[in-house]
């Protein structure tokens, strides 16, 4: 039953804030009570005891000299429960006491002690009276029963705690709970589709940082739904403009504007706007796999002098001769862990991006070095390269197509982001920079084997 009713009835915070402060005010006065009952009950002892011892004395001064007054005496020294015993020739007026104690006194001893008397726990002091084998014993309860009048005081102050507790558990789970409602109704908003909505940081300092993490999380989420829309706006563009192409010649072709003639030219244009289209669409699926962190890799220990020398083969043909291209390679291997098809890919794009924009006789330079880091890979070249501006955005997607789009040649504006993402999978770091040639420079470090 317990397991049962404990999650509806604490299922929220401020219930539990307010359980757990009455439990506390609870074990508060439960604890005091512990600690203070004997110590209260020992103090009211020693006090008994010392007043007994004090008026014992006075007995013993007052009851020889003042024998007419002797009953008088004994009634000031029965006061406050006390008892007097009036011992003469061995023989004690009331019966009751232990007869050992009166035979102590009746011999001239003194008695300090506890033990009972009549069923019951007392403070038995006695002192001898001069000649006869007389003496007086005083007799006082102990403080037994002070114990239990303070457990039972103690139920009064449970009461008291249990309320008190109650109430500052409630005034704490409202001072509490009261920014996180905030953040949850503000939460809400934010995936309703209100970016705009913001929390005031104030209030206790775990509250202030809740705030300003929801903030932070609000503000990155509209600055990157704007960069996705200005994105897609982008991508759009990009497939929109060879689809008009395609579908220009298309019917063209089909109302006969175009003859025999001109019917390859048509087909080679069209074949151009499909290839442009097919890479594109081969971008966004790898980026989509790669943020789905599914894309296939195949980790193997690669040379990288022998990888760029095989990839400035096949950029050489490409790149003579409009443009001055060179590969500069180390004299040893220098070996690294990744995937040489992805690498590939990689430098293909980056060499891609240099042969749109770089100038007739610029140069364009793949070189491979060795590093503390591990293998180093860069493509440099001499075309307009990036401003410091340019370099801080460089790898979002589409940050420098939608700067530069109708200023020079530009991409689909996934090249550098795929790049990005594809080195990081395999363990390795890209920067942009500025290269000596006057251009652009990437390098592309990959961990060694």
């Amino acid at each position: 039953m317990p397991d049962l009713v404990m999650p509806g009835l604490f299922r929220t915070l401020t219930a539990r804030v307010v359980l757990v402060t009455a439990a506390t005010a609870m074990i508060a006065v439960v604890l005091t009570a512990l600690v203070a009952v004997p110590l209260a009950v020992r103090a009211a002892n020693r006090q008994a005891r010392a007043e007994l011892n004090e008026r014992v004395a006075l007995a013993v001064e007052l009851l020889p000299e003042r024998p007419a007054a002797r009953e008088r005496i004994v009634r000031e020294l029965r006061r406050d429960e006390t008892s007097v015993y009036l011992i003469r020739r061995g023989v004690v007026d009331t019966p009751g006491l232990p007869q050992r104690l009166v035979q102590q006194v009746s011999e001239g001893a003194s008695v300090d002690t506890r033990g009972l008397v009549g069923g019951r726990v007392m403070f038995i002091v006695g002192r001898p009276l001069t000649g006869n084998s007389s003496g007086v014993i005083l007799t006082k309860p102990a403080a037994t029963g002070i114990a239990g009048g303070l457990l039972g005081g103690v139920w009064f102050a449970l009461a008291a705690g249990l309320v008190g507790g109650l109430l500052m558990g409630a005034l704490l789970a409202r001072l509490t709970v009261r920014p996180i409602r905030r953040a949850a109704v503000a939460a809400g908003h934010l995936s309703a589709g209100d970016r705009s909505i913001r929390l005031v940081t104030e209030g206790p300092a775990e509250a202030a940082e809740l705030a300003t993490a929801f903030n932070q999380l609000a503000s990155a989420l509209q600055v990157s739904e704007g960069r996705e829309r200005d994105f897609l706006l982008s991508v759009s563009h990009e497939l929109r403009t060879p689809l008009s192409t395609i579908r220009g010649y298309a019917e063209a072709l089909a109302d006969g504007v175009v003859g025999a003639d001109g019917a390859p030219k048509a087909g080679a244009t069209m074949l151009a706007e499909a290839d442009r289209l097919d890479r594109l669409i081969s971008d966004l699926l790898v980026l989509s796999r790669l943020e789905a962190a599914d894309l296939p890799l195949d980790i193997v220990e690669v040379d990288l002098t022998e990888l760029i020398r095989t990839a400035g083969e096949a950029w050489a043909p490409r790149c003579r001769p409009s443009l001055s291209f060179r590969v500069e390679l180390p004299s040893r291997p220098v070996v690294v862990s990744t995937d040489p098809g992805r690498i590939r890919q990689v430098i293909d794009g980056l060499c891609e991006n240099a042969l749109r924009v770089v100038p007739e006789g610029a140069p364009l330079i793949l070189a491979v070095r060795s590093s503390a880091e591990g293998g180093v890979v860069e493509v440099r070249d001499g075309g307009p390269g990036f401003t410091d501006e340019d370099l801080a955005v460089a790898f979002q997607r589409g940050a420098l197509h939608q700067r530069y789009r109708g200023i020079r040649k530009v991409g689909s504006g996934l090249g550098l982001a795929l790049a990005e993402r594809l080195v990081g999978r395999l363990g390795g770091t890209i920067t942009a920079g500025h290269a000596p040639e006057g251009g652009a420079q990437f390098t592309v470090t990959l961990p060694r084997v």
